[in-house]
Formats: structure tokens, C-alpha cells, sequence
């Protein structure tokens, strides 16, 4: 997940839970330190998300020993009104499609909205 980066201020379109959330799709056994880092949030602030996520009912994890193996409810469907029907897999397989975009050749970057 790689090193600390530089916080951000401002508004954003995404959420820090649907960040954190996706992070934990990227790698179910990851460390909250690593989570941190690449959502660019104190680890507090993930812990207190990832028990904000499994009250929900969102995220489940099993621990073995010293770490944790988290579990995503796929067929969850997102809470606000506006996002009716939408489930947890639906929004992750956007974010990871935009992930995979951005890790393709730079030259390809350019495409516009909507190309795909």
C-alpha cells in the first residue's frame, strides 16, 4: 500500500469509510497502519471506521494472532436513500476499475470520461 503521503484538505467525492473500504478490498489482511497511510487518515480515525463499518453490518473480521483478516459483505446494500440498491460490491468494482485505470500506462491517462 505503500508510505505515508501528503494529507489532503478540502472536500472530496469519496467518503473516508468508502476509502478505507476499498483499501480493505485491495488487501483483506492489511494492517490498519498501512490503511492509514494510504487513505491518508490517523489510525484512530480507521480503527474507529472499521468499527463503524462492522456495526453496520458492512465488514467482519477473524483475527489469528497477531493480525487481522477482514471480510467485506458483498450484497450489502449502501445507506443513503440516493444510493438505493446499490450494493458495497457494485460501488467496489467502480473504484477498482478506476484503480486500474490509473495504474495503466501514463499515456493512456488522457482518456476521457466515459471511455471505457
Amino acid at each position: 500500500m505503500g508510505g505515508v503521503l501528503e494529507p489532503h484538505t478540502g472536500w472530496t467525492f469519496l467518503t473516508n469509510h468508502a476509502r478505507v473500504l476499498a483499501a480493505i478490498a485491495d488487501d483483506h489482511n492489511a494492517r490498519v497502519r498501512d490503511i492509514a497511510a494510504h487513505c491518508r487518515l490517523t489510525e484512530r480515525a480507521v480503527q474507529k471506521i472499521i468499527a463503524d463499518l462492522e456495526q453496520a453490518g458492512y465488514l467482519s473480521h477473524t483475527r489469528a494472532g497477531r493480525s487481522n483478516t477482514y471480510r467485506i459483505e458483498p450484497s450489502k446494500v449502501l445507506r443513503h436513500p440516493a444510493e438505493s440498491g446499490l450494493t458495497v460490491a457494485a460501488l467496489l468494482a467502480l473504484l477498482v476499475r478506476d484503480e486500474a485505470r490509473r495504474t495503466q500506462d501514463p499515456a493512456d491517462s488522457g482518456a476521457a470520461v466515459g471511455d471505457g
